[in-house]
């Protein structure tokens, strides 16, 4: 346990350099067991969240190493042990899930403990599961673990998502790769961690068309071949959170290296909240995959946006990005309604923020109200238990006056990069204590 003093109040300038992106970089490092042979992903963000996948993987026996900063080299070509898998690293995080994908073609019965991750309610598995039975994979699920039987060869099948979740969307790419027959994925997501996880897939040899959009098709494959360079594209979701952090404190800064398609909607919904944003450096991604922006955040008077906010799979505002307008809706004169429909009760830990001055009536667990303008005050609270409702807490300390503390910080640490020195490159008062 670890918590975070803040001395709030103190506009940010400079520049928030984004990260590596947190959801494909576990979705790469599941995927990377596809291969038997070297992996070598780039730009891998150092979090909470891939240390956990990679102590799940080391657990079986695939080969983890650090190269040099950010890069990892994965080396799957021994037999693995499903026997002996880290059941605590399954706990933690929801992304364990993707091994049921990534050993699909490779074990024939094992066991895959339950998965963890943030709080929010219930969480089904079931797209996850529909979408893989389809391929002949046999999956019990029991109170602790899921049973999994694969078949001795992955049929190919026309599938159509029961949820287009990105998790289960990758899952079902991963079975599919290897399926004998063309697959096809109807009203799969076509979000930032699928798209990566798909080109990186190219590039071992593997089929796949439609990449960006909800229908993708498949030609299963005999095998994958060694990837020696990938780079783990920028986080949408991090961009996001800088961005309200500078909206929230009142700051011109600069947030560099920002995936623009996947932040479109929101800037739109920014701009006619009466947000002004100037694009700087126009660029690729190390992939040549994303489009990437530099985007400066000027001091702006805000009002509220018109009408209710929401949130869909891509293309649309991003599921994750959905909360971190709360803090920007709270500095807005007037009233929005915030409407979180995916979680049972993600939209709950809004109330947290009413401990720091926010206006904030909960209409029930889906439905929020946030007027503003809001003067932010100065409190102690305990991070709520899911990452981007933590983050929240944080992001609004920065803009109170006075003397804050956020306890048991490791949910943010799951996401994010250094964030805390992050921050006080910018100008921030951040003491990060551990207990």
């Amino acid at each position: 346990m670890s918590h975070v003093l803040i001395k709030g109040g103190k506009k940010l300038s400079g520049k928030l350099i984004n990260q590596s992106s947190k959801n494909a970089a576990v979705a790469l490092l599941a995927a990377a067991v596809m291969i038997r042979g070297k992996v070598r992903l780039s730009q891998v963000p150092h979090i909470e969240e891939v240390e956990r996948i990679i102590e799940l993987l080391r657990s079986v026996g695939v080969l983890v190493e650090h190269d040099h900063d950010n890069n990892l080299v994965i080396d799957a070509s021994a037999d693995l042990n499903l026997k002996m898998i880290d059941r605590q690293a399954c706990d933690a995080t929801r992304a364990s899930l993707l091994l049921l994908g990534a050993l699909a073609a490779r074990e024939k019965k094992y066991t895959l403990y339950r998965s963890g991750g943030c709080k929010l309610g219930n969480r089904t598995v079931r797209p996850h599961l529909l979408a893989l039975q389809k391929f002949g994979i046999s999956i019990k699920t029991t109170p602790e673990a899921y049973e999994v039987e694969n078949p001795v060869k992955l049929k190919a099948a026309d599938i159509v998502m029961y949820e287009s979740g990105d998790t289960a969307t990758v899952n079902t790419i991963m079975g599919a790769v290897f399926a004998d027959g063309t697959t096809t994925i109807s009203m799969a997501s076509a979000n930032y961690m699928v798209q990566d996880v798909c080109y990186f897939l190219l590039k071992a040899g593997a089929k796949i068309s439609g990449i960006g959009s909800t229908t993708l098709i498949i030609n299963g494959v005999k095998n994958l071949k060694p990837v020696p360079a990938y780079p783990v594209m920028p986080d949408p979701i991090v961009a996001m959170t800088f961005l309200a952090a500078g909206i929230a404190t009142d700051s011109k800064v600069t947030v560099v290296g920002c995936p623009l398609d996947f932040l479109a909607l929101e800037l739109l919904k920014l701009e006619v909240m009466g947000q002004r944003c100037v694009f700087h450096n126009k660029r690729m991604s190390l992939n040549g995959k994303f489009k990437l922006v530099d985007i400066e955040v000027i001091p702006s008077k805000l009002r509220a946006l018109p009408d209710k906010i929401e949130c869909r799979p891509f293309p649309g505002l991003n599921i994750d990005n959905l909360p971190l307008f709360i803090p920007i809706l709270a500095k807005a004169k007037g009233r929005t309604l915030v409407h979180d429909w995916v979680y049972e009760d993600r939209v709950i830990y809004s109330l947290e923020l009413k401990k720091l001055g926010a206006q904030v009536s909960l209409i029930d667990t889906h439905r929020v109200w946030v007027e503003g303008p809001t003067k932010f005050v100065a409190n102690e609270i305990i991070a709520p238990p899911a990452l981007r409702p933590a983050v929240n807490v944080l992001i609004c300390m920065l803009a109170a006056k006075g003397t804050s503390i956020l306890r048991n910080t490791y949910v943010i640490d799951r996401g994010y990069e250094n964030i805390y020195e992050t921050f006080r490159q910018a100008g921030a008062s951040i003491t990060l204590i551990e207990d």
